[in-house]
């Protein structure tokens, strides 16, 4: 009987570990992809640098998870606009022309999403 408590400990432990670890990893590449936004440079013209600046992460955490949020907290209006695009209407609602899209956050949710998973993989395969 006693072994069988030993193993519920000790895959509790495994699971504690590896649950620690995603949670550091998964903090850690937002951080990183918060720093990539702000160093982005080459998607609109940058004037000021405030938008840049604003990017940050929001971690929510629970019993058994994590959620980090990148997002931009002082022109939060702004990221889709610049993302997407948008039209040009003029005070009449006439249709005057489109401002292009300025891909900046697709490019870094791809890139830090792909390694998020790899190395979430990495932790499991090794144990926490």
């Amino acid at each position: 009987m006693g072994s069988l408590l030993d193993i519920k400990e000790i895959l509790n432990d495994y699971t504690n570990d590896i649950q620690e670890a995603i949670t550091k990893e998964a903090q850690r590449v937002a951080k990183e992809g918060a720093k990539d936004l702000q160093n982005t440079r080459n998607t609109y013209q940058v004037r000021t640098g405030k938008y840049n600046r604003g990017w940050t992460v929001k971690t929510t955490k629970g019993r058994n998870f994590v959620e980090c949020i990148i997002h931009n907290k002082d022109h939060y209006q702004l990221t889709h606009l610049l993302e997407r695009g948008h039209d040009i209407v003029d005070r009449n609602g006439h249709h005057k022309g489109r401002v292009r899209a300025y891909k900046h956050i697709e490019p870094v949710d791809k890139k830090r999403t792909r390694e998020y998973e790899r190395n979430v993989e990495q932790i499991i395969r090794n144990g926490g």
